[in-house]
């Protein structure tokens, strides 16, 4: 609304759309592939849309395509760190109060990998990660000189770089918001152990549902 004249708006209110059509399948879903089906649609949707919220430096940050292990342009290798960070917070969170991070519902469990935190980090993503990604190009904080290509096509972030996001990523901690379930007001950095509490206590039978984090 506020940037009519540089993005398409008709391409974001059609995704929004049809991710919120998606959305309605999930109440029906019960088996688990098809579960992942309908992510993997909403996510592929979701990032063909990605571009229309840089709106400063954009053909330096713009992306083709989500990609990863390696990241190929530099909006990728800002949110796979972005992503990493979230996903340490998380398994930390889930630890904290005695949940196995490995041991996932939705991501399938592999030797080593975070399935839980992955599983619980997926909601806050576009709070913590997107949104702060973002920010940082559209206010100029980061800059394309600063990320290195290498010889395979890699992407990766200098340190300078790599810095300054690490500090905007401790700010963003700090701030305040009232947290949608217990209505109280927190430090944001103190969501991903709250939603780990409260997945803990559904599992204990303590809350009939788990509330996800959902902010507008």
């Amino acid at each position: 609304r506020d940037h009519s004249k540089v993005v398409d708006i008709q391409l974001l209110t059609d995704t929004i759309k049809n991710l919120a059509h998606l959305a309605k399948q999930l109440e029906k879903t019960k088996d688990l592939n098809t579960l992942r089906g309908i992510e993997g649609q909403a996510a592929y949707l979701y990032f063909s849309a990605f571009n229309e919220l840089i709106l400063n430096q954009k053909d330096d940050f713009k992306m083709n395509e989500r990609n990863r292990r390696p990241p190929l342009d530099r909006i990728n290798a800002l949110l796979s760190f972005l992503y990493t960070l979230l996903t340490h917070e998380v398994a930390a969170a889930l630890e904290s109060i005695g949940l196995d991070p490995q041991a996932g519902f939705l991501h399938r469990d592999r030797p080593g990998r975070l399935s839980l935190a992955l599983d619980v980090m997926e909601e806050l993503r576009p709070h913590f990660a997107d949104r702060l990604a973002v920010t940082l190009i559209n206010r100029n904080q980061i800059s394309s000189s600063g990320f290195v290509i290498k010889e395979n096509g890699a992407v990766i972030m200098d340190d300078n770089t790599r810095k300054e996001v690490l500090v905007a990523w401790q700010k963003r901690k700090q701030e305040e918001i009232i947290h949608p379930y217990l209505e109280e007001k927190v430090p944001l950095g103190l969501v991903p152990y709250i939603q780990a509490m409260l997945l803990a206590r559904h599992i204990r039978g303590d809350i009939e549902d788990y509330p996800p984090f959902f902010w507008k």
